[in-house]
């Protein structure tokens, strides 16, 4: 028994000391075991190995098309802009007597109604208050609200009752003649804070005059000399090389500046529309309610 059981012993261990053979890929149990995890593989790459597809490398290694000149934008802003026009405030012209009137007027008008009221009986108080009531307000319009504004698009003329806004391209004539006006649109607006001096259009005249004579004669130590102060508190004086030359009153000065202002600025298209008138109700209603409760005590008592 020993005997023959050693013969095929050994012929069972000959396969296993020889070489074996293998299966072909793609058979066998190993192969069935491993199929799934060789599938695997594909789908899940480790980062950063080199077995990424270059399909996902191409975008990130692809060099973008280069801005040419063509590319700049064409709405590329002006490094140095243009320094824009200086805006100037509107000129204004006012009567200086006027409003030395007014403010006089105004500070009378206070000590008689402070006297009334403080020494005054029941009736004069009331007197006093309503004609207060309606005189305040006609001096402020007579006199301290009076005024033309020139700018560069329109002129603006405040009267006592009303304010008229002229654009100069609608203005048709600044003359001055007996009293200023302005002529837009075929109607005729006065100028109240521009009033007409015949006086001192005559003394305009005379100064001129004397210039004149002093310049003919040919005097240059005279035209050179300065003027000297004479006359009724110092207001005549002999010319002196400032005083050669045309002088004219302080209205015509006026009116040539506002002449010249609606000559260079007429055809401006800022400078068109129409004319608009405003009642300054604000002086007006003071003044009528001052008026009736004067005028209804005084029918009472």
């Amino acid at each position: 028994m020993s005997s023959e059981s050693r013969p095929e012993r050994e012929r069972e261990r000959e396969p296993r000391n020889g070489p074996e053979e293998q299966p072909p890929p793609g058979t066998g149990a190993d192969a069935q075991a491993t199929a799934p995890e060789a599938e695997r593989e594909p789908a899940e790459p480790e980062s950063g190995s080199e077995s990424e597809p270059d399909a996902e490398r191409k975008p990130e290694s692809a060099p973008g098309p280069e801005p040419g000149p063509e590319a700049a934008p064409d709405s590329a802003p002006d490094p140095s802009p243009q320094p824009e026009a200086p805006v100037y405030a509107d000129r204004c012209y006012r009567s200086p007597g006027a409003l030395a009137g007014g403010v006089l007027l105004l500070l009378l008008g206070l000590w008689l109604g402070t006297d009334a009221l403080i020494n005054g009986d029941n009736h004069t108080r009331l007197t006093a208050v309503f004609g207060l009531v309606l005189a305040v307000p006609l001096v402020v319009a007579f006199t301290l609200r009076p005024a033309v504004y020139a700018g560069r698009q329109r002129m603006r003329v405040r009267n006592p009752f009303r304010t008229i806004t002229v654009p100069w391209g609608s203005v048709e004539a600044v003359r001055a003649g007996y009293s200023s006006e302005v002529v837009a649109d075929g109607t005729k607006y006065q100028l109240w804070s521009i009033p007409v001096s015949l006086r001192a259009r005559k003394r305009a005249a005379r100064r001129t005059e004397r210039a004149e004579r002093a310049a003919a004669r040919g005097g240059a130590a005279v035209a050179a000399a300065p003027a000297r102060p004479m006359g009724l508190f110092g207001l005549g004086g002999v010319p002196g090389g400032d005083d050669v030359g045309e002088r004219r009153a302080p209205s015509d000065q006026a009116i040539d500046e506002l002449r010249g202002l609606a000559a260079d600025n007429g055809k401006d298209p800022a400078a068109q529309g129409e004319v608009t008138v405003r009642w300054a109700y604000e002086i007006a209603a003071p003044a009528l309610a001052g008026a009736v409760a004067l005028a209804v005590l005084l029918a009472m008592g």
